[in-house]
């Protein structure tokens, strides 16, 4: 009886443990997950803007963002035609198209300066996004701003400064200045994403994205247009399956973690944009841009690290 007592007791023990770390994973889960689905979409986008900067140089910008969301809309279709079209008709259409005016208009600022700055500098310059994010998130949401989130962004955004500063003064700096410009107003769009995630589906945010920026973006392209070649076309339905995929993994990881915590991890896009820009246009990274990627990794690892301890129980 005392033999099958203890070991009782030794089962109570053990399965009071595995609960114990159970509810730690679970509180993890939520900074954790966020932080990897915001990894996974930096890296498509980085792939998706190595791309688009190609099609950039060959057809207008108006043309190019065009056909570059009607092909994300396209690969969507089997999704929509098996699910029903019902299962994707939003709640809030109204807010469905503010979104898309706004991401218009970044997108045009972004393609109209993409052709004349390398692909490194554009992903550093696009870093101030997170700055405006976390303060519109803090303004609009309520969200807590920790000090940890505050000493990030100010230390990334240092690094950004370190890499964009030098560029100003030459001739591409009317256009570095013209992506800057565009920081803001992404920005704007996915602090508009943040509150549609509140009670839209990821899928229905990223279709109607799709939609709207190409309902949009059609007078101009079609005032533009020049026929693409058969290699062409194919591009585009890469960059629509890589934006489609790009856009659901930043929605998922704002519907399910503060925005301002998955903000710091877009610091690492400067690496991969050095490589691909080095590996497909030939761009050599800057001393300054690395010393400002040496930074802004440093920043990012931190945080990253502040932020699990924040979320695991003492």
């Amino acid at each position: 009886m005392a033999v099958e007592n203890g070991a009782r007791a030794k089962r109570h023990v053990l399965l009071r443990h595995a609960a114990l770390a159970h509810r730690r994973a679970s509180r993890l889960d939520p900074v954790l997950r966020g932080l990897l689905w915001s990894s996974a979409a930096g890296l498509i986008f980085v792939t998706l803007n190595t791309v688009m900067r190609g099609l950039a140089l060959q057809l207008s910008p108006f043309q190019t963002q065009f056909l570059r969301y009607l092909f994300g809309l396209a690969v969507m279709l089997p999704l929509i035609a098996r699910a029903g079209v019902a299962a994707y008709r939003p709640r809030n259409i109204g807010g469905q198209f503010v979104r898309g005016a706004i991401h218009t208009f970044g997108l045009a600022l972004w393609f109209a300066a993409i052709p004349h700055i390398t692909l490194a500098d554009t992903t550093a310059i696009g870093f101030t996004g997170p700055i405006f994010i976390m303060i519109g998130a803090t303004l609009v949401f309520g969200e807590k701003m920790r000090w940890e989130r505050w000493l990030a962004a100010a230390i990334g955004f240092a690094g950004v400064l370190i890499v964009v500063a030098p560029k100003l003064t030459g001739s591409a700096g009317g256009y570095s200045l013209l992506m800057l410009a565009s920081s803001p107003v992404f920005a704007a769009s996915f602090l508009v994403t943040k509150g549609l995630t509140r009670y839209e589906r990821p899928a229905v945010i990223v279709v109607w994205q799709s939609i709207t920026v190409m309902l949009i973006s059609m007078p101009l392209a079609l005032a533009n247009w020049h026929a693409p070649t058969a290699g062409q076309w194919l591009t585009f339905l890469l960059c629509g399956l890589l934006g489609s995929s790009g856009h659901y993994c930043l929605t998922r990881s704002f519907a399910i973690a503060d925005i301002s915590a998955t903000q710091s991890v877009k610091f690492l896009d400067l690496v991969w944009a050095s490589l691909f820009g080095w590996l497909v246009f030939a761009d050599i990274p800057s001393r300054s841009t690395l010393i400002g990627g040496v930074v802004i990794c440093a920043s990012t690892i931190w945080i990253a690290r502040r932020e699990t301890r924040v979320m695991t129980p003492r």
